[in-house]
């Protein structure tokens, strides 16, 4: 496809109306082909579920090095020598000294602690009245967010008075990946004053012994990591672990409101909390997209790119993808077959380092809400938090009726 006949778009891929409803957006891109000009933001959007996956099983030839965010302000200041911006053997540096913490193994230990948290936090959400929720009424949002706010301090060990700055500002982080628009130039000192607020706040005597960060401490004494490194690692982890995870399990318990049919089939035992969660990622991803950077010309698909051009890989659309998905693609179906397919989690060596431990939480939630609710529904519109790159709600409304 030369550049003259090459499928071209003039969608804004971060304005308002699409970030509040871009699958049909992203139907219109994945019929005009697996690589889509966009003219407005000059890069390719990605759209579809192979190519997506192509793209991040080779970062040799589309690199996370001056590409993950869309400004060279972002790439530069905010993302250069990060475990998030760079490839090889630095990238592989930068992640091995959480490796051991995060591994299957090591999760599966945390279960019961993490079931005993969510087992307390529903009861008392279910048990909570007052006007801004009523009897009968639970914020799925702010469920999800004391859940995985308590569990990834506690896991981190970071001080007690990091919580609310990194819970309030995190999602500026996110939006500094998108275009040099209204957002990002919001969310740029936000950014800023968080990772120097950090700068000051974490320290080898603030966090607790035994800890993640303990941990991050002690890979840099054995070398294996600078000094520099600690803080930066910490704020990848522990950003990219809450925002993503508060999002899909309130996304989760939406969706099972709204489709009373799913909830029973999981509450009747007819699936399992690990499938139902990957379903909603799947359906409704709460990180829609992340840049490359294409470093020598190349094929995709049928496509050509140019060494230096910018992609946009659209996990969101991958997921909808009815090539991958078929024709009920956009149905939330917890009965699904594959959705362990799902690329919510990204794919390859940039693959979600956390993603054992979200799938952990999820059970642990949607299990506890199960016990304790015979019948989950929307109490409402849920309001819609619009970002550069998060999908989510910062309020999920759900009427529910108790089990006997």
């Amino acid at each position: 496809m030369t550049s003259a006949t090459r499928a071209q778009s003039s969608l804004d891929l971060f304005c308002d109306d699409q970030l509040t409803n871009p699958y049909p957006g992203y139907a219109r891109l994945r019929a005009q082909g697996p690589a889509v000009w966009m003219a407005r933001h000059q890069i390719w959007a990605i759209t579809r579920h192979e190519p997506v996956k192509a793209v991040l099983a080779d970062p040799t030839t589309f690199s996370s090095h001056n590409g993950v965010a869309l400004t060279k302000q972002a790439n530069e200041a905010a993302l250069a020598g990060t475990v998030l911006g760079t490839d090889g053997p630095q990238h592989r540096r930068l992640r091995k000294p959480l490796s051991r913490q995060l591994r299957p193994d090591a999760v599966r230990r945390l279960r019961a602690s993490i079931d005993e948290r969510a087992a307390a936090l529903v009861e008392d959400h279910l048990a909570q009245h007052s006007p801004d929720t009523p009897a009968g009424i639970f914020d799925a949002a702010a469920l999800a967010g004391n859940l995985v706010a308590d569990t990834v301090m506690d896991l981190m060990g970071l001080p007690q008075d990091t919580r609310d700055k990194l819970l309030s500002t995190a999602r500026a982080m996110f939006d500094l990946f998108g275009p040099d628009n209204q957002r990002w130039k919001t969310a740029m000192p936000i950014a800023a004053a968080m990772i120097e607020f950090l700068k000051d706040a974490v320290s080898r005597e603030t966090v607790r012994p035994n800890s993640w960060m303990h941990a991050l401490y002690r890979a840099a004494d054995r070398g294996e990591i600078d000094e520099g490194d600690v803080v930066p690692l910490m704020l990848a982890y522990t950003t990219a672990s809450m925002d993503t995870t508060i999002y899909g399990l309130s996304t989760t318990l939406h969706l099972l409101a709204a489709h009373p049919k799913q909830w029973t089939a999981f509450r009747g035992g007819l699936v399992t909390a690990d499938r139902v969660f990957r379903e909603a990622l799947r359906f409704d991803a709460p990180v829609q997209g992340f840049g490359r950077r294409v470093t020598r010309n190349t094929r995709l698909d049928g496509v050509d790119l140019a060494a230096g051009d910018q992609i946009w890989v659209l996990y969101g659309s991958a997921n909808r993808d009815e090539r991958s998905w078929g024709a009920r693609a956009d149905d939330f179906i917890v009965r699904r077959k594959y959705t362990a397919d799902h690329l919510a989690f990204g794919h390859g060596v940039h693959g979600c380092a956390g993603n054992h431990l979200a799938e952990q939480q999820a059970i642990s939630l949607l299990n506890a809400v199960a016990a304790r609710c015979k019948a989950l529904e929307p109490a409402g519109e849920p309001q819609r938090a619009l970002n550069n790159t998060l999908r989510g709600m910062s309020r999920v409304p759900i009427k529910f009726t108790l089990a006997p």
